[in-house]
């Protein structure tokens, strides 16, 4: 509870000189005009002489609660509406088998998974839609607000349960296909790989071509360290063993692709260096939200001026009844 005009409180300091000059003012008038008033202070005193200063109490009382009112004790109601203006991004995932190198920990496939459901917890109000590729494309999530099954079904995803090998074209087909109907004013596509075209029907330059002529911003990502990396081949006779191989990624096609939309091209080499980069596109691709405070008084001097009023009519009542003076 608030005050609305607090400045009334400062009579509340003046109250004490009012009831001393009050208490006073009652011990100097006079009564009735006797000769000789031994006899009445000798005399026994009735419950009416030690109640004869409830009046001015409760006048006292009265006018505390009243200014208390006069000030309009006020409840602050407030509440917040949010308005974003959400952007609509697939995020594109490698799945080939080459993603299990472990130039990152504990290894790029992982990492990436980690990073991209962190991209996700980090959006407010973007419908968010996910494709996963090898030598294939399919959609593992349709567009959606709904993160936590989002997460689960990335959750879900491995290296292998597609057929092996890069289809980025078709992948990127398909995510345009997704995106191509939707009314967002911010379409986005986000492109992990780590390797090169080398199947589907479909060429990346030409399904870029496509997402730019529908207002589609592509953000490459190439995830690899320069030269070569460990990767774990299991033997056919049991066991396995570490080997290093080449790091094979088509920059010059990413930054094609990225460029002729609009977008950008990435390079990670650490899941450090992974974060950053979709902490970037998460600044790029910002997503315009609006607040509006709507604030509501009531008033609740009533919850005062009552009790005033009430005990000002208790005051009336008992200095002219049981407690009235003479004269």
């Amino acid at each position: 509870m608030e005050f609305a005009a607090p400045q009334w409180l400062f009579l509340l300091a003046l109250l004490p000189l009012w009831g001393g000059w009050q208490w006073w003012r009652t011990r100097r008038a006079g009564g009735l005009r006797y000769s000789n008033t031994d006899a009445a202070f000798s005399g026994p005193r009735g419950w009416r002489a030690y109640i004869a200063a409830t009046p001015v109490v409760v006048r006292m009382a009265a006018l505390v609660l009243a200014i208390l009112a006069l000030a309009r004790p006020q409840v602050r109601d407030t509440t917040q509406a949010r308005y974003a203006e959400g952007v609509d991004i697939v995020l594109v995932l490698d799945t080939s088998t080459s993603m299990r190198a472990e130039d990152f920990r504990p290894n790029r496939f992982e990492a990436a998974r980690e990073v991209a459901a962190e991209f996700v917890q980090g959006r407010v109000s973007d419908r968010i839609g996910l494709i996963v590729f090898a030598g294939k494309a399919y959609t593992q999530t349709p567009l959606t607000l709904d993160y936590p099954f989002l997460l689960a079904m990335l959750d879900e995803v491995k290296v292998g349960d597609i057929e092996d090998g890069t289809a980025i074209g078709t992948a990127l087909a398909t995510a345009v296909n997704r995106l191509k109907d939707t009314a967002a004013e911010s379409k986005v596509i986000i492109l992990l790989t780590d390797g090169q075209n080398n199947r589907g029907e479909v060429d990346p330059v030409t399904a870029a071509d496509v997402a730019a002529t529908l207002g589609v911003r592509i953000y490459a990502i190439g995830v690899g360290t320069y030269g070569e990396a460990p990767y774990v081949v299991n033997n056919p006779f049991g066991g396995s063993r570490r080997q290093m191989i080449p790091v094979e990624i088509d920059e010059d096609m990413l930054r094609s692709v990225s460029g002729n939309t609009g977008g950008q091209y990435f390079r990670a080499t650490s899941t450090d260096a992974l974060r950053n980069i979709y902490a970037q596109i998460s600044e790029l691709e910002t997503t315009k939200v609006e607040t509006l405070i709507y604030t509501e008084y009531e008033d609740r001097y009533a919850i005062y001026l009552w009790p005033a009023l009430l005990l000002l009519l208790a005051e009336v009542l008992l200095a002219t009844t049981v407690l009235r003076r003479f004269p």
